[in-house]
């Protein structure tokens, strides 16, 4: 084998690495030895290089010896061909081809004079004459190829070449020594620093601000998934004799149109994971001028409740999408059990009595019930239909092998549970293998977008349309988003729930959205973590304070700010300059005061954080201690320690200062925030939940996820002070405090007591990485 590979033209190098790859060295082989049978034992490095071509590049090998035949028979000569005749065959998977419009498509035939490739010359250089004599050599001379080339698509390069050469030559004369001088480069208007970083993008219909936005990132071109209509070009897509005609019928639906689905299941709230499914699906279409349908996957009715399909659809709202339509499973239960009755007919389904503990697994044992008549499986089913069947006694099962091995899936079982939307009707209810792909064909889904570990369904997916000779869409699969620090099972977080270790689905702790909103993440930033993430099949597992950066940079531009103390310590202003007191203007943005002003009151008994005072002040130390003055932050105010009183432990209770305009006074080292006549609130500062990156790890975490709680995840400060200014926030609204962090209402605010939950802090903590 490798001398028949070097024999061709392959390097020994490259013919030992063909060897490796066994499905295109046996592809290789048939095509060296079909070439040899027509023209001899000796091939030109020529005809080797357009067989290797042909092996590395075909995608379906039934087309090998019709390509090669033309090869052989000197029909096909250029890789320029070789490219046309590939798409070609790639373009029409049905047999038989179309010889006659195969040649047209791929220059069979066509013979291409010297003349006129002369004349297409002269065309193109009469074209950029003008040009051409006031740039002379410096004037692109690939544009003049590039343009000979599409007017004579099959005409030989190197002939073209030295015709454009030549004609040229004969319009300027031979190069002078100004035409040998190189063309000065044209500088390039550089970005700013900032503009580099944010390049403008629409984003869920809003202008947003991303480094590589999203929408770019979801175009189908860099994604490479197929075109509307063109599913038959995705490799491993099943064509059926009614495969075109179908997808014709489906162009006819849809318009061309590109359809995405989000399809949840009702039974647990969403996660960080699926914010990238949400941005995935709704982003590929929004970014491909398409649409998105939301569909619940309601076909367990024991585990769903209606709380979660209203959670659901607020977050993906919340996140910026609006479905094309909302639907359910449930909405095609009749035409799937319809769907099921064919199977059955088309002896492609069988009611097995098999247990659930026998089928567990990769490799059960084959069902005696696999081959039963197909009346005897239809009256089965029918009686599982009508509930003559316990839970576990009958199910049906589809007869196809999975990609992991996995034979023989269930399609439906029976459950004796009502359904929130259809009651008591029925009492079988379909199964995910079942459901999706025929749900996908029924919305004419054109990109089913899933996750990686849903590979091994493809070939159902794929199977059980074409076996009921329905539409069939096309799964693609790209990987999951995982977060160190966090744990996102429905079951685990019911169990932390249930254990107290957390209030509900949205303790602030969590990484489920709803928890996410409520500590304070805008959407925009968990959309921004997305994009940074990326679109790639590779999973991805990141760490917390990445999603944390994305929220401060959306913060920053967003949340007004405010002055807030969390440990209060009592400060009298023994010479304050007024009778009542002063309203101080504070900036919502220091950095654009053009975004407005709030008013703080400002009295002669203010109040600082405790660790902003000491009585013996360190080395590197600069706020307030006695000798050290300090600013007050918008205030335009130093203060100065005079007396410092203390409780009969000795513990510092309050501070005597004077006051000086900061326009007389020396600057001072710092200047700190301040609080007067301020709000009392709860305020709620959170910390990672677990201690390990990886809590469900036993090699890391021995005892188990529960193990691993962090006893510091929550601290409450019950008393802190924020200024008055917010008095009117609502909840989820969002301040900065002032040298604190980034804050939001929780929804426990009441009147006259309002809680802030500490969404991040205003830097990243080094201590956490």
């Amino acid at each position: 084998a490798l001398g028949l590979f070097t024999g061709i033209g392959l390097s020994e190098a490259k013919a030992r690495e063909t060897l490796r790859n066994g499905a295109l060295s046996a592809l290789l082989r048939r095509a060296v030895l079909q070439a040899r049978n027509a023209l001899g034992p000796a091939l030109d490095k020529a005809t080797g290089t357009l067989l290797y071509n042909t092996a590395a590049r075909l995608k379906d090998p039934k087309h090998l010896g019709f390509l090669v035949g033309y090869i052989a028979r000197r029909e096909i000569l250029t890789d320029l061909q070789l490219s046309a005749a590939l798409e070609y065959v790639r373009s029409h998977p049905l047999e038989p081809l179309d010889v006659a419009e195969f040649e047209r498509a791929c220059g069979v035939g066509v013979c291409i004079t010297p003349e006129q490739i002369e004349e297409a010359v002269e065309a193109v250089i009469s074209k950029h004459r003008a040009e051409l004599l006031a740039e002379r050599y410096h004037f692109n001379m690939g544009l003049l190829m590039g343009e000979a080339r599409n007017r004579l698509r099959w005409a030989d390069g190197k002939t073209i070449k030295n015709e454009v050469d030549l004609q040229v030559l004969h319009l300027l004369g031979p190069k002078t020594e100004a035409d040998l001088e190189k063309k000065p480069k044209v500088a390039k208007a550089r970005l700013a620093p900032a503009e580099k970083q944010k390049v403008a993008v629409v984003e869920n219909g809003d202008m947003g601000t991303e480094t590589q936005s999203l929408l770019e990132q979801l175009r189908g071109e860099a994604l490479k998934f197929h075109k509307p209509g063109e599913n038959y070009k995705t490799e491993g897509y099943v064509v059926t004799p009614n495969t075109m005609a179908l997808l014709k019928q489906h162009l006819a639906i849809t318009g061309g149109q590109v359809r995405t689905r989000f399809p949840p299941e009702p039974n647990g709230i969403l996660h960080i994971g699926h914010a990238k499914a949400i941005n995935f699906n709704f982003g590929y279409a929004k970014a491909n001028g398409g649409v998105c349908f939301l569909r619940y996957d309601d076909t367990n009715p024991e585990k769903e409740e209606e709380k979660y399909f209203a959670a659901i659809r607020e977050m993906v709202e919340w996140l910026g999408y609006q479905p094309y339509a909302v639907t359910h499973a449930s909405d095609y239960f009749d035409q799937l059990y319809t769907w099921a009755l064919e199977l059955i007919r088309r002896g492609q389904a069988y009611v097995c009595h098999q247990k659930v503990e026998e089928i567990k697994g990769h490799n059960p044992p084959p069902s005696p019930w696999r081959d039963r008549p197909v009346e005897e499986s239809l009256l089965l089913f029918e009686d599982m239909r009508k509930g003559k069947f316990g839970e576990g006694e009958a199910t049906l099962r589809m007869k196809l092998v999975m990609e992991d091995g996995k034979m023989d899936p269930v399609a439906y079982r029976v459950k004796f549970t009502p359904h929130h939307r259809t009651g008591d009707k029925w009492c079988i209810y379909p199964t995910y293998d079942y459901t999706h792909c025929l749900c996908d064909s029924i919305e004419h889904i054109t990109h089913s977008l899933c996750t990686k570990e849903f590979q091994a369904r493809r070939s159902s997916y794929f199977w059980l349309c074409n076996a009921l000779d329905v539409y069939c869409p096309v799964q693609w699969e790209y990987g999951r988003l995982n977060l160190l620090y966090t744990v996102v099972s429905k079951r685990k977080i019911i169990r932390l729930v249930e254990t107290g270790a957390v209030r509900d689905w949205d303790d602030p702790r969590l990484f489920t959205l709803t928890a996410l909103r409520r500590r304070g993440f805008p959407p925009e930033a968990i959309n921004n973590f997305c994009a940074r993430v990326g679109v790639t099949v590779a999973q991805a597992t990141m760490e917390p304070h990445l999603l944390e950066a994305c929220a401060r940079e959306v913060l920053n531009e967003q949340a007004p700010r405010a002055m807030a103390v969390l440990e209060p310590l009592k400060v009298t202003i023994t010479n304050f300059p007024a009778p009542k007191g002063l309203e101080v203007l504070v900036p919502n943005f220091p950095a654009d005061e053009s975004r407005g002003f709030h008013k703080v009151p400002f009295h002669k008994t203010i109040y600082i954080e405790e660790t902003d005072f000491r009585e013996e002040a360190d080395k590197g130390y600069k706020r307030l201690a006695p000798g050290q003055p300090v600013g007050l932050r918008h205030a335009g105010y130093i203060i100065t320690v005079q007396n410092v009183i203390k409780d009969v432990s000795g513990h510092v209770i309050e501070l005597e200062v004077t006051c000086t305009k900061s326009d007389v006074a020396e600057k001072p080292k710092a200047f700190i925030h301040w609080v007067s006549v301020p709000l009392v609130c709860e305020v709620r500062l959170y910390e990672r939940l677990f201690l390990h990156k990886n809590p469900e790890d036993p090699l890391e975490v021995p005892g188990g996820f529960l193990s691993d709680l962090n006893p510091d995840s929550l601290c409450v400060v019950h008393n802190a002070l924020v200024d008055s200014s917010v008095h009117s926030a609502r909840p989820f609204d969002k301040f900065q405090f002032e040298r604190l962090g980034y804050f939001s209402v929780d929804p426990d605010s009441e009147e006259g007591k309002m809680v802030f939950n500490r969404t991040v802090t205003l830097k990243e903590d080094p201590g956490k990485a």
